[in-house]
């Protein structure tokens, strides 16, 4: 690591621990909007999740155009800030900056986290996904505040070709980067999140089971 990236690293150390996991509410639960599989738009999906006690809400969107999106996304940060929910948007740097998000979630193959920093600065949550223990230790040399892991569990609401990790793999990223919050993804329900959090899971991204009510 250059001496560069070794001083913004320290610079971050004293929000990386604690802007994410501060703003989860008690069963660290982190939901992720889905149109197509609750047959809600995103606003009323943020509306319904803080009736649920959620406070903290990934907004993910694959199939609308930018300026749908857009849209979506502002009506949504309007219910949100009426329940203080922060939002995070996936993959779209840009419509995070448009609408003022509390953050985005970036993948393998979007922005690049520091590029996404250097855009939205230190006081906006960065997330980033990973689906092997090389990649999760790649990514703890990245300024962000968490890191997904996954999919745990086979999954098909987002489809991957990344073998599950299971839970010995989700214990395997957990030691290999104790200083980062850790959120589980993928096939993820009621029945094994208390065994995911037992792995060492901060928090477990929820998609489908979140409708399966």
């Amino acid at each position: 690591m250059s001496d560069q990236s070794a001083k913004r690293l320290k610079r971050f150390d004293a929000i990386v621990t604690s802007a994410f996991l501060d703003s989860l509410d008690a069963t660290r639960t982190y939901p992720i909007t889905d149109q197509l599989l609750s047959g809600r738009s995103h606003a009323e999906q943020v509306a319904e999740f803080a009736k649920r006690g959620m406070t903290i809400i990934q907004l993910r969107e694959k199939n609308l155009s930018s300026s749908e999106f857009h849209r979506e996304a502002k009506q949504a940060m309007l219910v949100a800030r009426h329940h203080g929910i922060k939002i995070i948007i996936n993959d779209r740097v840009d419509i995070a900056i448009a609408v003022n998000a509390d953050g985005v979630h970036l993948g393998q193959d979007d922005l690049p986290v520091e590029a996404a920093r250097r855009l939205l600065g230190n006081d906006v949550i960065i997330g980033f996904s990973t689906h092997n223990l090389a990649q999760a230790q790649q990514a703890a040399r990245l300024p962000i505040n968490y890191l997904a892991i996954g999919p745990i569990f086979p999954t098909y609401t987002k489809a991957s070709s990344n073998p599950p990790v299971g839970l010995a793999g989700l214990t395997a990223v957990r030691h290999a980067v104790p200083g980062i919050p850790l959120v589980a993804i993928g096939g993820v329900d009621a029945a094994n999140r208390n065994s995911l959090m037992a792995a060492g899971a901060d928090a477990v991204a929820l998609i489908s089971d979140l409708w399966a009510r």
